[in-house]
């Protein structure tokens, strides 16, 4: 009996008698090991400085901010194991997942002892960023499939966030048997349910096809959104149209960027099955055909080019830099001798936009209006003064810039539309142009072409800053805080100095709501003509061999960082003493007193409004805010004054605006009255004079020409006259 208590060994092989699986189970834990250990060890910085674990601090940072996600460059990783590198460039779809949770294991050794309530451990997303070179759009072809790209472009469309599940629980209708944790593959692939149900229970009937049903409760689901990437204006070959891309972002990728940024993506590109066409052809040709997307694993913003850019991020050297920048004694000439430096000449006009760009301060009152801080400017004048050019280098240079032209533009595209959704069928809202510049500046060309009923769209945005939208049910308003710059020509393209106030057939409404008006004149003069000729040679003899910065100028990447940087820093107000004489210098211009007439030897014929005053205001704030002062001085307000003086008031002492809403004096309008008078006294009603005699006829009695011309205009304007045979002959109706 002694062989009973002896028992036999018995042992079963509890990983699996297959080893062709166990090798792969065996790598991939080898692998996530290596991962593991690539962002334990990590470091950067030799022994004697000091050095730190990079990706370890880093995580335990984001973690305990409640950030969980860590950004993995690709050169580190291959300096650490090229092995590893070449796994997540050729196959990254298995191997990301592996440094997932190689980043979850290690985040929970640095996280330990959590505080209570907080135990479970939340997933980590890894982002991957590389300096390699991008490809291009047009490049991507089919052996890249699968693999990790870097590609450049711009977000045209971006969807709203919605939820895409991880994991899902199903279950049978009929047996009511679940499965669970069922995992789906992340991107835009789905999940295709099983057709039978394999229970089998005795007594029973078999489960019909198709018995499962996802229940929703149970499912673990991450933010995902799908973005429109279109390849970058610069590498589109010519005469051909841009391509586009779908990319596929969730978590922490969600809402990164927004529709007009330009970005540099990496991502694993992939496909997915094309959407079954509604008219099934009895020959089903596109069996193996699928169409590509990117799933994205790391976005790069650039901050070059327009968009938003580097609000707020300015490293201390910089912001040294800039301080000491703007300390300059001289810096406002510097600054207006840099707008637009291969334009000759203009200077007032430079000045007034840089005025524009800096911008002065918006004020909250405490009843709830706020005043607006932001300068308009109109540029009015003959063509080949080079308005369009300082157009587009301000939007070049603003922090945030929208060009549009003037007969290109609706009122719906320069405010909001509003448009269907093609997907949901639901109407949203699209931001025009004034909305997209927010906080920056609208350039409009050809302004005298747009139709009437599209200006009026502006008025609102101009004065009050906001979009007021009541269409299809909708009913905001939306935010609208942009400077106007805009350029327009004469009525009769040329300026027509003996025409007077017809060279303008614009609104006064619109008018007064312009700070500074500028009339451009091509004026012939020899020197100029000399001097301007030999700029432009110059320019064009050696456009390519100057490209540093001549001496005294800023050049356009630091101005830009600076006109943010005063953008956001500072709000100046007015000091007592330049309110003080700003205040006695508004009655002067209001009361016209003979004192100030002396002065300026000439009439004061200009209305000066409510808002011309606070445009100085405006003007002498955005002149301290270039010196980041706080408060705008006397001479601040002097040189608001000067401009003030160069740009409306002469364009209203031109008579270019006489006519206009209380630009003419009492003296102008007794005589026009009195050419009036005469006029229909010569001239009964149905007969026919040449325009010629009666202007010669006037002009003996030293009547002056132009005004002879603005009574004839405005008794056409009424209809009381009009114009025969090409205009030679006047004939009177009534």
């Amino acid at each position: 009996m002694s062989g009973f208590d002896d028992p036999g060994i018995y042992y079963s092989d509890s990983f699996g008698g297959d080893a062709s699986v166990d090798e792969g189970q065996v790598r991939k834990s080898q692998l996530q090991k290596r991962f593991k250990e690539f962002l334990r060890q990590y470091r950067v910085g030799t022994d004697r400085t000091g050095f730190t674990f990079k990706y370890r601090d880093e995580l335990k940072r984001h973690y305990n901010l409640g950030q969980y996600w860590v950004e993995v460059e690709m050169e580190d990783l291959a300096s650490f194991d090229e092995d590893l590198a070449d796994y997540l460039y050729k196959q990254p779809t298995e191997h990301l997942q592996l440094l997932e949770e190689a980043a979850k294991e290690v985040a929970d050794e640095v996280t330990r002892p959590r505080p209570s309530g907080e135990e479970t451990l939340q997933d980590i997303q890894v982002m991957l960023r590389s300096d390699a070179n991008a490809a291009n759009i047009r490049s991507l072809k089919s052996d890249q499939m699968s693999h990790l790209v870097k590609i450049p472009g711009i977000v045209i469309a971006a969807t709203p966030v919605r939820a895409k599940a991880t994991r899902i629980t199903i279950q049978c209708r009929s047996c009511r048997n679940t499965i669970s944790n069922i995992a789906v593959r992340p991107g835009l692939e789905g999940y295709a349910l099983p057709r039978k149900c394999n229970t089998e229970q005795a007594g029973r009937p078999r489960c019909p096809l198709d018995p499962y049903f996802i229940m929703p409760d149970k499912c673990k689901c991450v933010d995902f959104q799908v973005l429109k990437l279109q390849e970058s204006p610069d590498a589109v070959p010519h005469g051909e149209m841009p391509r586009h891309l779908q990319l596929y972002c969730d978590r922490y990728l969600c809402d990164k960027v927004v529709p007009g940024n330009r970005v540099t993506i990496m991502g694993i590109y992939s496909i997915k099955k094309s959407a079954q066409s509604k008219n099934k052809s009895h020959y089903n040709v596109g069996v193996g055909i699928r169409s590509a997307y990117i799933r994205v694993v790391g976005i790069q913003v650039d901050t070059e080019g327009s968009g938003h850019n580097f609000s707020g991020s300015v490293t201390p050297q910089e912001e040294e830099e800039l301080r000491r920048l703007a300390a300059m004694p001289n810096i406002y000439e510097t600054i207006a001798k840099s707008i637009a430096p291969s334009i000759y000449g203009s200077t007032d006009i430079k000045k007034a936009i840089a005025c524009l760009l800096f911008g002065g301060s918006r004020k909250r009152l405490p009843d709830g209006l706020t005043r607006r801080g932001d300068i308009n400017l109109l540029m009015l004048g003959d063509p080949g003064t080079a308005k369009s050019q300082l157009l587009k280098f301000v939007e070049k240079c603003s922090p945030i810039g929208v060009y549009t032209s003037g007969k290109g533009s609706s009122a719906a595209g320069l405010t909001a539309s509003v448009i269907r959704d093609p997907v949901s069928r639901n109407f949203f809202m699209e931001g025009g142009a004034m909305v997209l510049a927010d906080g920056g500046v609208v350039c409009i060309d050809e302004f005298d072409k747009m139709r009437e009923d599209d200006r009026v769209a502006i008025h609102e945005a101009m004065e009050q800053q906001t979009i007021s939208i009541a269409k299809a049910g909708i009913t905001t308003t939306l935010n609208s805080r942009c400077s106007v710059l805009a350029a327009a020509n004469s009525v009769f393209g040329r300026w027509d100095d003996t025409k007077g106030e017809e060279n303008i057939d614009f609104m006064p409404t619109i008018l007064s709501r312009f700070d500074m008006i500028f009339i451009v004149k091509d004026e012939h003069n020899e020197e100029r003509d000399m001097t301007l000729a030999k700029h432009v040679m110059a320019l064009h003899v050696s456009a390519l061999t100057q490209t540093q910065a001549v001496e005294g100028e800023i050049e356009l990447n630091k101005l830009k960082k600076l006109i943010s940087f005063c953008r956001t820093k500072c709000g100046p107000r007015l000091s007592a003493g330049a309110a003080e004489k700003l205040k006695n210098r508004y009655v002067l211009m209001r009361s016209g007193t003979r004192q100030h007439e002396q002065e300026s030897d000439r009439r004061s014929s200009i209305p000066i409004t409510v808002r011309q005053l606070e445009a100085i205001v405006r003007i002498a704030e955005s002149l301290a805010k270039m010196r980041l002062q706080p408060f705008a001085t006397e001479t601040d307000v002097e040189e608001a004054l000067r401009l003030f003086h160069v740009s409306t008031l002469d364009a209203a002492m031109s008579g270019s605006l006489s006519g206009a809403e209380g630009f003419t004096t009492q003296e102008d309008q007794e005589m026009l009255s009195r050419i009036e008078k005469q006029l229909k006294r010569r001239f009964a009603i149905g007969s026919q004079v040449s325009e010629h005699s009666i202007v010669q006829d006037f002009m003996r009695q030293k009547y002056p020409e132009h005004a002879i011309y603005k009574v004839l205009q405005l008794m056409m304007r009424r209809g009381e006259i009009q114009h025969r045979m090409q205009r030679k002959v006047l004939y009177r109706i009534k």
